[in-house]
């Protein structure tokens, strides 16, 4: 496995974690060049490259009036460029290679709710749903298949710090969940391999949402205070 990350230090330190069949690049995944250095580094390493997953994924808060160029491009530059670069670099191989393959874009449950503080992000997951269709349609004809998977909020250590912090912030995030708690990274992961497997093998173009029911409510729930506050 090959992964890529900003984070030199972090992603180091996790490619030692996993062991020596896991390669880690550090660079900016809105470049072109990165996503093709990645790609041929995979295909080098491995022979060949038969599985992308798209997971690269910043946020920024801000009001619709108050939002500046500048961090509407970034976001979008992460959340949804470099999902077309990653994924037409990989899948030129996967062409040339033959045999086909899987491309999984990260997408949100915010690709459908919209929420008024986070414009670029909400914008960014809508269209990598729509990015999601485009490339399944483009590619099945080389039997790649390409799907996405939308979580709602998983407890993961930014989710814990921005959301789970604050006790009015927690029942909020709770009330609109009917589950009512927070899905877990492997949750998600285990959803993303199946995506992978042959065990999705005439599925392509679709958004899977591990969300805890989110989608579905039309209401909010009653939230037992669990923790004393």
């Amino acid at each position: 496995m090959v992964f890529a990350d900003r984070d030199e230090a972090a992603g180091t330190a996790l490619a030692a974690e996993l062991g020596p069949a896991v390669r880690f690049l550090a660079g900016d995944v809105t470049r072109k060049e990165f996503a093709q250095r990645c790609v041929a580094a995979a295909r080098a390493e491995f022979g060949r490259i038969d599985i992308l997953l798209n997971n690269a994924g910043v946020t920024h808060s801000s009001s619709f009036l108050d939002l500046e160029e500048a961090d509407f491009d970034r976001v979008l530059g992460v959340n949804l460029k470099s999902y077309f670069l990653f994924g037409q670099a990989a899948a030129r191989a996967m062409v040339e290679q033959g045999g086909g393959g899987a491309i999984i874009n990260m997408s949100s449950v915010n690709a459908i709710l919209a929420i008024p503080d986070q414009v670029p992000y909400v914008i960014s997951k809508g269209a990598v749903n729509q990015l999601t269709r485009v490339m399944a349609i483009g590619l099945a004809a080389h039997d790649i298949r390409v799907n996405a998977i939308g979580p709602g909020t998983i407890a993961t250590e930014l989710a814990r710090k921005a959301v789970m912090g604050s006790p009015q912030a927690r029942t909020t995030l709770l009330s609109r969940t009917p589950m009512k708690r927070l899905g877990e990274p492997d949750e998600v992961a285990r959803v993303a391999v199946f995506l992978a497997s042959d065990d999705a093998s005439y599925m392509t173009g679709q958004t899977v949402y591990p969300d805890g029911g989110r989608l579905a409510l039309n209401y909010t729930v009653p939230v037992v205070d669990t923790d004393g506050q």
